[in-house]
């Protein structure tokens, strides 16, 4: 990968985010069984709250011990951060009925869910970290050299991140249409390291972010995950790719990432940290 950094310096020229969430991607299982008080619908439900509910307390238990905070307000606030975390189901990965000898008719449900933590209370412990700090869950910002842009000019965008991770840079101009930057035809790896500030385009890209009709309001969006991001249907076209997934399914599709197992002794798998970022900019003749 021949991506340039740059120094530490060019943020002073950073665009303030419109959009910025973190979340948590993982597996879980729930089940529940009907009984003398539940129909099947109802089983059906519960067993989805227990999924949800396995996978908030997953979740804990990996922040708890893979995030190394050493402000005690910090950990207070992440911990209740998540404990308040909504659950947004990605996808079901298996279900189905069984009958268990002592309960009965039952039901399992298996789900990738992403955890999304309470966003005051999140923004309250990102005021007392450092942004730099990679023992923090990760967080992904994206910039650009100017807000505004006119005919011609040629557009730079930057992206950092707290620890290393996995990115796909999306561009949507003032008509809608949504373009993949990065990862492109000729800058595959999309592996960032931590720490360090990156410049898009450069190095091996083929193409330059240069102004022209339609102008508008126009947005660069990060999707970037610890783990390789889920695929999108793309056509190769100048240099990017033209995203044939549909703009309303970019972000759902990329949360569909590659969940590893930890260990080889078929335990559980390791939650995938996520996040999202976004700047606007404007175009004029």
């Amino acid at each position: 990968m021949n991506k340039i950094f740059i120094t530490f310096l060019v943020c002073v020229l950073m665009v303030p985010n419109i959009y910025a969430s973190q979340s948590t991607i993982t597996e879980a299982e729930g089940h529940a069984c009907m009984g003398d008080d539940k129909s099947k619908k109802e089983t059906e439900q519960a067993a989805l709250s227990d999924a949800k509910r396995k996978a908030v307390d997953y979740t804990l238990t990996y922040l708890e011990s893979n995030t190394e905070v050493k402000n005690f307000v910090l950990e207070s606030d992440m911990v209740k951060a998540y404990s308040n975390a909504s659950v947004r189901v990605i996808e079901e990965i298996g279900k189905g009925w069984f009958r268990d000898p002592s309960s009965g008719e039952c039901f399992r449900l298996k789900i990738k869910a992403e955890v999304l933590p309470d966003e005051k209370k999140i923004k309250n412990a990102a005021k007392e970290a450092s942004f730099d700090d990679p023992t923090s869950p990760l967080n992904v910002r994206v910039w650009t050299d100017k807000k505004e842009y006119k005919n011609s000019e040629k557009i730079k965008v930057y992206i950092r991140g707290n620890k290393p991770f996995y990115a796909r840079v999306v561009y949507k101009d003032a008509a809608g249409k949504t373009v993949q930057l990065f990862p492109n035809p000729y800058s595959s790896d999309n592996y960032f390291k931590g720490g360090t500030v990156y410049e898009i385009p450069s190095g091996e890209d083929r193409f330059d972010l240069e102004v022209s009709p339609p102008f508008g309001s126009e947005s660069i969006t990060v999707y970037a995950g610890s783990s390789q991001l889920g695929d999108l249907d793309l056509e190769s076209a100048s240099g990017i790719y033209d995203i044939k997934t549909r703009p309303a399914d970019i972000g759902v599709k990329t949360r569909g990432v590659k969940i590893k197992q930890k260990g080889d002794d078929g335990g559980k798998k390791i939650p995938v940290e996520f996040s999202e970022s976004s700047v606007s900019l404007v175009t004029k003749k």
